[in-house]
């Protein structure tokens, strides 16, 4: 599987990405969320998830892990295939619907075109138990800092090394709301002084 793609943004449209890569330019589909996240640059980093079907290759783009991981939550539910749960990303930032999954909003979900009673209900059903508001959260804040790639490298490290990944979290988030512009190797030597 392709984990990332970096390289610069040639085509770029709110449901489609081409990156270059050493001379070779991806299709991406993408969520507004992801379309925001990139509008206005010219190069960047993009997280993949391929899709292959009898008749296609698709690569899906992310902007961070968390909404990667949302959306391999989403097709994992029966009747949620991959435009479907684009779709939904679309409509709902990814701390958003980690939010409206937890407090079992039905409302939230069917007010997203395409989605009906009985396939909210489904995915409220099958991922009530995977989604963890607190993890989405402190990761959203430090997205919304400009410093995601820092705190998702910071937390891997300390996870790697035995610490719990919300207490990691937690401390990544609450270093760089204090210091934003800290390197990856100073935020995890700040974040062992605290655990």
């Amino acid at each position: 599987m392709i984990e990332y793609i970096k390289g610069d943004i040639v085509e770029f449209t709110p449901a489609r990405m081409v990156m270059e890569c050493s001379g070779i330019g991806y299709e991406l589909h993408i969520s507004l969320n992801t379309y925001s996240a990139f509008n206005g640059k010219a190069n960047g980093k993009i997280y993949t998830y391929e899709v292959i079907r009898e008749d296609a290759r698709l690569l899906y783009g992310f902007a961070e892990k968390l909404e990667r991981e949302l959306f391999l939550m989403l097709i994992s539910v029966s009747g949620v295939g991959p435009n479907t749960a684009r779709m939904i990303l679309s409509s709902l930032p990814p701390a958003a619907l980690v939010e409206v999954i937890s407090a079992k909003n039905e409302a939230a979900l069917t007010a997203v075109k395409g989605i009906g009673l009985k396939t909210a209900q489904r995915i409220l059903i099958d991922l009530k138990n995977k989604v963890k508001p607190a993890e989405a959260v402190a990761m959203a804040g430090a997205a919304a800092m400009g410093n995601a790639p820092v705190a998702e490298e910071a937390v891997a490290a300390l996870v790697m090394l035995g610490f719990q990944k919300a207490a990691s979290q937690k401390a990544v988030v609450s270093i760089l709301k204090s210091s934003p512009a800290l390197a990856v190797e100073q935020v995890i030597k700040s974040a062992l002084r605290m655990l």
